[in-house]
């Protein structure tokens, strides 16, 4: 059976009571009682801003305006479907409070932690909340990952798919201002680019914990994640990747910064048939001249490089 993954943005607003607004899960949530944080599911082809902008007005009435994101976090929910979340600061900007009609939830309050601290509520709420950080891997037991299938030299004719993903991406630096950089393998969208080390967030993993598993994959360098800088989305309509037909595809990346402290030789040590063909360190001066992927050129665009 396939694990199955949600992605999800929500909003966070305090009054100046120190009050935080809440929706309550109804009968048709899958947790129903439980506080949930304004927000639910994006979109395919959605960016996660608009998508708690939408969210929010539906459950709570309410229009707002998105700040930079507060975090990203994953959690396993009760049926086993691994959700990744974007957790945006808003701004109230107009509206009246009122229930979501006939939705997932039923009621909205601004609520004090300690009035809800021992409540059912998610993991999001927990953690925003302070009373403890989402540990999926504690809810499930990761199976081995099953390796990239070799690209193809031609796309299948006839089959066309939807796909959307989650992934958490790394500007990674030394000490000495290096940049690291993977070049995309062939048989990748981007091939021969030089791209941002990261890749997806797999089940029962924390976005953080995926980004230093994939720059030790793609580069063999041990690092340590310094702040995230922004969350962005793309749409490629016809994607053509290892699966060998066209795809839809929708992927939502969570950019970092990152610094490698004892920084060696890069090297490409993830299994045969990744999407990497290789890596190293660039002199930032180089990187203006390099090919390089559309991720690479917002976190530069993002972090004013």
């Amino acid at each position: 059976m396939q694990p199955k993954f949600r992605i999800a943005a929500y909003g966070v607003v305090w009054d100046d009571e120190g009050r935080i607004l809440l929706a309550r899960g109804s009968a048709k949530a899958e947790d129903p009682g439980w506080w949930f944080l304004p927000g639910g599911g994006v979109e395919h082809g959605e960016h996660p801003r608009d998508a708690v902008v939408r969210e929010f007005a539906e459950e709570t009435g309410l229009t707002i305006e998105v700040d930079k994101p507060l975090d990203t976090m994953s959690a396993v929910s009760t049926k086993g479907v691994h959700n990744n979340a974007v957790i945006f600061n808003v701004q109230i900007t107009g509206g009246t409070l009122r229930p979501e009609a006939d939705g997932t939830t039923d009621h909205c309050e601004w609520v004090r932690p300690e009035d809800v601290k021992g409540q059912a509520m998610t993991p999001f709420v927990a953690a925003v909340l302070g009373f403890g950080t989402p540990r999926p891997e504690q809810q499930y037991k990761k199976t081995e990952q099953h390796p990239r299938p070799t690209p193809p030299r031609r796309a299948k004719r006839g089959r066309k798919r939807r796909g959307q993903r989650f992934g958490a991406y790394g500007l990674t630096t030394d000490d000495r201002g290096r940049v690291l950089l993977a070049r995309i393998s062939d048989g990748y969208p981007g091939a021969g680019c030089w791209h941002l080390p990261g890749g997806g967030v797999d089940y029962g993993e924390q976005p953080r914990e995926a980004l230093l598993r994939e720059i030790a994959e793609e580069t063999g360098q041990s690092a340590e994640v310094v702040e995230l800088l922004d969350v962005t989305s793309f749409r490629h309509r016809r994607a053509i990747g290892p699966e060998g037909y066209p795809l839809d595809w929708h992927g939502v990346r969570a950019i970092y910064r990152a610094r490698v402290p004892e920084p060696s030789k890069a090297r490409v040590v993830e299994t045969a048939g990744g999407s990497t063909s290789e890596s190293r360190w660039w002199d930032r001066d180089k990187v203006a001249g390099l090919k390089v992927s559309a991720a690479l050129g917002d976190a530069l665009r993002i972090a004013g490089l």
